[in-house]
């Protein structure tokens, strides 16, 4: 990202979100009514016209070229992200990281799941500066929030354990961390230094809930993908890395966790989306997983 700038593919996803509630109340897996305001209130004006509009008007603008692809694999991502979150505060979970938070607004749209829990949201100052200052002027309500200002090109993962401990973290409780949408930006030497930093702050019983896309995606995108990564590479967020499926339950096993669950988006999209728009989702090496810490 830009050194002083927020984040483009956090205002980005923020508002492929928003558009959810563009589609049918079927296919509809998340609700979030703060995403389009990152974008600004032109977004927002638009959004909020098409959902009063006729449904003609919501259907064309979601069929723009690859916009509906984008907001169903947002949805899906989401939900299951979601999932986990209501999973883990439902077991007694109290702790959650949100690691490259960006404009995710679990905190307030979840807010009522996470009584009682507070949010620990580690960002680039700039991306936290804008998120705070919109959510602000929303006055949404929210769960309880530390907010860490992280520069992850300058600051070393390795002392992210001792600021989140400064902002009330407790390492020896389990903690949920929700990395979502930020693995392909990272290089193989930081992936290693934030699963390590990771699993130093995760007391027994904690989970790593992420995003991340199949190697062979990532040496060789399909068009849709190679597009979208010129995109984001202009934006100064290039598409760097991927792990291969097979290849990750020995990998998380080698850094202390056990995975749980790895979902890809086909799968995901046949378990939990109505036929016709589980097929506009197609095979792009999306994954969500989810792992535990390996105990003793």
């Amino acid at each position: 990202m830009k050194e002083d700038r927020p984040s483009f593919t956090a205002a980005y996803v923020a508002t492929a979100r928003a558009l959810g509630s563009l589609l049918p109340p079927e296919a509809r897996l998340c609700e979030d009514r703060f995403g389009a305001a990152f974008a600004g209130q032109t977004i927002v004006a638009a959004v909020r016209r098409l959902e009063v509009g006729p449904a003609i008007a919501r259907r064309a603008a979601l069929h723009v070229p690859g916009v509906l692809r984008n907001v169903l694999w947002l949805q899906l991502r989401t939900r299951v992200l979601d999932d986990e979150l209501r999973s883990f505060v439902e077991a007694g979970g109290r702790q959650v990281v949100l690691l490259g938070a960006g404009f995710d607004c679990r905190a307030a749209r979840l807010c009522r799941a996470l009584a009682g829990s507070v949010v620990f949201e580690v960002d680039h100052p700039a991306t936290q500066a804008k998120k705070r200052k919109v959510l602000g002027g929303l006055g949404a309500e929210s769960a309880d929030v530390a907010y860490v200002a992280w520069d992850f090109e300058r600051d070393a993962m390795e002392k992210l354990p001792a600021r989140l401990a400064e902002s009330g973290h407790d390492h020896a409780l389990p903690t949920l961390t929700v990395w979502e949408g930020v693995t392909m930006y990272l290089t193989p030497p930081a992936i290693e230094a934030a699963v390590a930093a990771v699993r130093a702050y995760s007391g027994k019983g904690s989970r790593l809930a992420f995003t991340y896309f199949d190697r062979a995606v990532v040496e060789h995108p399909p068009l849709a993908r190679r597009l979208a990564g010129h995109v984001v590479a202009r934006a100064g967020e290039p598409f760097r890395f991927g792990w291969a499926p097979e290849e990750l339950p020995a990998w998380l096993a080698a850094r202390g966790f056990q995975l749980r669950a790895d979902g890809v988006d086909t799968e995901l999209a046949a378990r939990l989306l109505p036929l016709g728009y589980a097929q506009r989702v197609g095979t792009r090496g999306n994954h969500v997983a989810v792992a535990e810490t390996v105990d003793g």
